[in-house]
C-alpha cells in the first residue's frame, strides 16, 4: 500500500513520504526568549508590568466599577472602606476609589509628558552647548542658574504665575527638569567629539549637522533615555506636592495629590484617605525607577553580563 502524499493522492512507487512533524519550535523558541529576558533584566518585567496594570486601569477606568469621581454626597460622608465603597469615602461623600482610578490618568499625563518634553528639550540644548563652543559658556550658565534653585520651588514659582491647571503643571515642572536632562547630554557631547571617528569627520569636510546626525545624536539617546525614566518619576512626585499645597491641578480634579491634600485634615482618624492613593503613587513611582534601573544596565555596556 503506498503512503498517502501530503498535497493529496497517493505517492509515486517507490517514494516514500515522511508524516509531517509537529511545529514545536517557534513556540520554544518564544519561550526562551522570554526567559532569557526575565533572567538578564527582571527590573523591567517588573516595572513594565506595573506600568502596563496602572496604564490599564487609566484607560479603562469607566469600565471598573466606578462612579462620577466628582460627584458629592453628604449623606455618605467619611463612610469606612467596605463592599460598597471599596476605598471609603472623603469629606465631601465622594468615592475614594473612583478617585483614585481617575486619578491614574492626571499622573501618567505628567509624568510622560515632562519626561518626553524636557527629553527633547534638553537633547537640544546639550547638543548645541557640546558642539558650538563659543554658546557652551552662557548656555550653561543659564543652566546653571536653574539648577541652583531646587525644582519643586522653580515649579511653584511658575505655578505661581499662571492658573491651575494640568497643562500649566506640565509646562512648570518641565522648566525645571530641562536643566538636568541639558548638562547629562553635554557631557556626554563633549567626550563624543573628541572621538576619532567624529575628528575624522571633520577631516574630511563633513558638515556640522551631519555629524550631529550621525555620531553623536545616536550615542546620546541612551543615557537621555534612562534620565528620562527618571524624569517621569520625579514629576509625578511634583504633580502630587504641587497638588498637595493647593499649586497643582484644580482641587475638583481627580488626581492622587488632591485626593491626599484634601485627607489631611483627618488622616488621624480618617487615614485611608490618604493611604490608598499614596500606595498607588508609591506603586507607580516604583515602577519607573525599576524599568530606568533595567534599561540603564541594559543599554550601558560595561553593566552587561553577558557577552
Amino acid at each position: 500500500m503506498s503512503a498517502a502524499h501530503p498535497l493529496g493522492g497517493d505517492a509515486p512507487p517507490g517514494l516514500a513520504v515522511a508524516p509531517p512533524l509537529p511545529d514545536l519550535y517557534p513556540r520554544r523558541q518564544a519561550y526562551g526568549r522570554i526567559r532569557r529576558v526575565w533572567r538578564r533584566h527582571p527590573t523591567i518585567v517588573i516595572g513594565g508590568a506595573i506600568l502596563l496594570v496602572v496604564a490599564l486601569m487609566a484607560v479603562l477606568a469607566p469600565y471598573l466599577g466606578t462612579v462620577d469621581p466628582t460627584a458629592i454626597s453628604t449623606s455618605r460622608r467619611t463612610r469606612v472602606p467596605s463592599g460598597q465603597y471599596w476605598f471609603g469615602t472623603d469629606m465631601l461623600g465622594r468615592d475614594i476609589y473612583s478617585r483614585v482610578v481617575y486619578g491614574a490618568r492626571v499622573s501618567l499625563l505628567v509624568g510622560f509628558a515632562v519626561a518626553l518634553f524636557a527629553s527633547v528639550a534638553g537633547l537640544v540644548v546639550g547638543l548645541v552647548s557640546g558642539m558650538v563652543r563659543w554658546a557652551d559658556g552662557i548656555i550653561m550658565r543659564i543652566v546653571d542658574g536653574l539648577m541652583s534653585i531646587p525644582p519643586i520651588l522653580l515649579a511653584i514659582a511658575l505655578m505661581a504665575l499662571t492658573r491651575g491647571s494640568v497643562g500649566n503643571v506640565i509646562l512648570a515642572i518641565t522648566v525645571a527638569e530641562i536643566p538636568r536632562v541639558a548638562r547629562l547630554v553635554r557631557g556626554v557631547v563633549l567626550s563624543l567629539r573628541e572621538q576619532p571617528y567624529v575628528e575624522a569627520a571633520v577631516t574630511t569636510g563633513t558638515r556640522m549637522p551631519m555629524i550631529i546626525w550621525r555620531h553623536i545624536l545616536p550615542n546620546t539617546l541612551a543615557p537621555m533615555t534612562v534620565q528620562a525614566t527618571y524624569i517621569c518619576a520625579s514629576a509625578m512626585i511634583a504633580e502630587s506636592i504641587l497638588s498637595f499645597i493647593g499649586a497643582g491641578v484644580p482641587p475638583a480634579t481627580p488626581s492622587w495629590g488632591n485626593i491626599m491634600a484634601e485627607g489631611r485634615a483627618l488622616w488621624q482618624v480618617k487615614f485611608y484617605i490618604i493611604l490608598f492613593p499614596a500606595i498607588f503613587l508609591s506603586l507607580t513611582v516604583l515602577a519607573v525607577n525599576l524599568v530606568g534601573d533595567g534599561l540603564r544596565d541594559a543599554l550601558d555596556p560595561r553593566m552587561a553580563k553577558d557577552v
